[in-house]
Formats: C-alpha cells, sequence, structure tokens
C-alpha cells in the first residue's frame, strides 16, 4: 500500500463505492416495482403510465396537480387495483429551494472555511413592500387604502405571524455579528387568522371597506409560527413592535406610491 501510495495512487486507501441501488439493472416491464410519477397526468406522463401499466406486476402512483394534466388522460386506469391517482400540488417547491440552499452554504462553510449565517426568515412587513407581491399585509393594506374590499382567504381562520422589518433587521445584525452559524428562525411569535388581520387593517386605516371571502390556494398551511427560542437565548433577541403600531407606519408610504392622499 506504501508503494501504492508513493506512485499517487490512492484509490487503494479509499472506501469501495456504495452498492448500486436496484434500480440501476431493473427493466421496468419485468420488475415487481411501486413506481411514483409526478405530473402523470399530463401529455407525456400519461403515455408514461400507459406504458408502465403494461406490465402485470407494477403499481403505479400519479401526483398532478391537474395545472397542465388532466384526469381524462387517466381514465381507464381510475379504479384498477394497481393504481393510485394523487391531486397535489408542489407548495413546497419553495421551501425545498431553501433547504437546498442551506445546504449549500454549509458546504462550502465547510470547504472553504468562508463565514456564514443562516437565518430562516418568517413573514415580515413595512415600509417599501411591493405593493402588488401577492403578499397578504401588502395585499390588504393597498386595499384599504384604494377602498376595495379586503379579500380573506377562506375560511379565514388560518394563522400567520408578522414581523415588523426593523425588528427583523435587528434580529439579523445580532446573528451577524454573533458567532453560531444557525440556522435560526427570526420572526414575531404573535399569531393572528387572517380575518383578525383584516380586522385591524380595516380598523386602523380605513373603517368604510368591507371584508370579503374568496377562495383558498390550494394546500395553504393552517398554521404559520416561528419557534424563537434560539434566537432569545444565542443572540439575545425578540421583536418589539406590535402588529397594531406597525401596521400604520407603512400607510404613508403606501399613500405616497399609490398616490392616494388622506381624506381630511
Amino acid at each position: 500500500m506504501a508503494q501504492e501510495i508513493s506512485n499517487g495512487n490512492h484509490n487503494s486507501a479509499s472506501k469501495p463505492p456504495p452498492t448500486p441501488s436496484p434500480l440501476r439493472f431493473s427493466k421496468f416491464f419485468q420488475s415487481n416495482m411501486r413506481i411514483l410519477v409526478t405530473g402523470g397526468a399530463g401529455f407525456i406522463g400519461s403515455h408514461l403510465v400507459d406504458k408502465l401499466m403494461e406490465n402485470e406486476k407494477n403499481e403505479v402512483i400519479v401526483v398532478d396537480n391537474y395545472f397542465t394534466g388532466s384526469k381524462d388522460n387517466l381514465r381507464k386506469w381510475i379504479g384498477h387495483p394497481r393504481f393510485e391517482l394523487i391531486r397535489h400540488g408542489v407548495r413546497s417547491c419553495y421551501d425545498e429551494g431553501k433547504r437546498v440552499a442551506e445546504t449549500l452554504m454549509f458546504d462550502y462553510h465547510r470547504q472553504h472555511g468562508i463565514e456564514i449565517r443562516i437565518a430562516r426568515i418568517f413573514n415580515t412587513y413595512g415600509p417599501r413592500m411591493n405593493i402588488d407581491d401577492g403578499r397578504v399585509v401588502s395585499n390588504f393594506i393597498a386595499q384599504a387604502i384604494r377602498g376595495e374590499p379586503l379579500t380573506v382567504q377562506a375560511p379565514g381562520t388560518q394563522t400567520r405571524s408578522f414581523c415588523y422589518v426593523s425588528d427583523m433587521v435587528d434580529g439579523l445584525i445580532r446573528l451577524m455579528e454573533g458567532e453560531n452559524t444557525g440556522p435560526i428562525n427570526i420572526g414575531n411569535p404573535g399569531e393572528f387568522t387572517m380575518l383578525e388581520l383584516a380586522e385591524n387593517v380595516k380598523e386602523l386605516i380605513n373603517p368604510n371597506v368591507e371584508i370579503t371571502m374568496v377562495e383558498n390556494t390550494p394546500d395553504d398551511p393552517r398554521q404559520r409560527k416561528p419557534d424563537i427560542t434560539k434566537a432569545t437565548e444565542l443572540l439575545g433577541w425578540e421583536p418589539k413592535i406590535k402588529l397594531r403600531d406597525g401596521l400604520p407606519l407603512m400607510e404613508d408610504d403606501f399613500r405616497l406610491r399609490l398616490a392616494v392622499p388622506r381624506k381630511n
């Protein structure tokens, strides 16, 4: 071994490669497999499902949100004992993207010694928010200023927590100046239903607007609330500005950009 290493051959000192997955050598039309096909109700996916179902040993599960696909494409397999169709969206792709980014940052940290800090930021609001970004706080503020109904997604009992931007920046600075790499949750644990948020905006910004219910987004989380124990213990941080104090601080900024002055 010493001779091999001296000649520049380090392979003998390394671990053997892992055993390949059985899938590498599988013939999908000859195997007894459970196969998940995402987007299987679409154009290509439904044809793939037809082919996979030709093997009487395979069990095929399709997950599709029907955005471009159609249940009709799989009509002949519905009810088949070896087939299952699940209608489901992919809203978790945003969360997974964040998780992958964290993993990449940790890889650079370990391999190159780069200083990193990872914050998990929860709902934040304040001046300079994009007026039409689809976020619930900016939606409600803009609707109230325009005199439009506040559109609450049904049932209105789903909860969110909202952190004012100055509190968020304070938490990020403390994380950057500290020695803890993270990840650390930074957000306001105060919890409000969407209906409560709408009622607060109505009371504080425009008492004359109505509150209406609209259809909810598929797979909308019922609750989103940060656990800020680490931020409190490791950073000495906790939010200071309450929602009812923070919402009015957005009004002047939004009125200026919407060109809607206050009524005398």
